[in-house]
């Protein structure tokens, strides 16, 4: 079983690849099986690491220059919770919402769990009442 900074460490690493659009260092730190648990829009959509791929992809067709920060890091067991700031500017459209071409500047919070140096699970949750 890792450390806890040894858990904060992958999820660094993540956020780095994501930032990078390096999907092929995903492949090293996300599961395949992993499950993103986010009821906010309704349903969970990702099951697996290819749906968090092609979920973030989209993300960044729609905010080309996306880029996540890290706000707040804490590890216990197999844990890690995230509080992680989204910043990128609208230049299509995003399901009901139309092209603004502004700047979302977003805080979420995330829950990861890491298993075998891999994240398995995520939990992530946002305010979708202030838009």
């Amino acid at each position: 079983m890792n450390t806890p900074e040894q858990n904060k460490a992958i999820v660094r690493a993540f956020v780095e690849a994501v930032n990078a659009q390096d999907w092929k260092r995903l492949e090293t730190l996300i599961a395949s099986s992993f499950i993103r648990h986010n009821l906010a829009e309704g349903k969970p959509d990702v099951h697996s690491r290819d749906d968090l791929v092609q979920f973030l992809q989209k993300e960044y067709v729609i905010f080309p220059d996306a880029y996540e920060t890290i706000e707040d890091l804490i590890a216990e067991g197999d844990k890690v919770a995230v509080r992680h700031r989204f910043q990128g500017t609208q230049k299509r459209r995003m399901g009901e919402h139309s092209l603004s071409k502004k700047i979302l500047v977003s805080d979420y919070i995330a829950i990861y769990r890491i298993q075998h140096n891999q994240i398995m699970e995520a939990w992530a949750v946002w305010d979708n009442l202030n838009r």
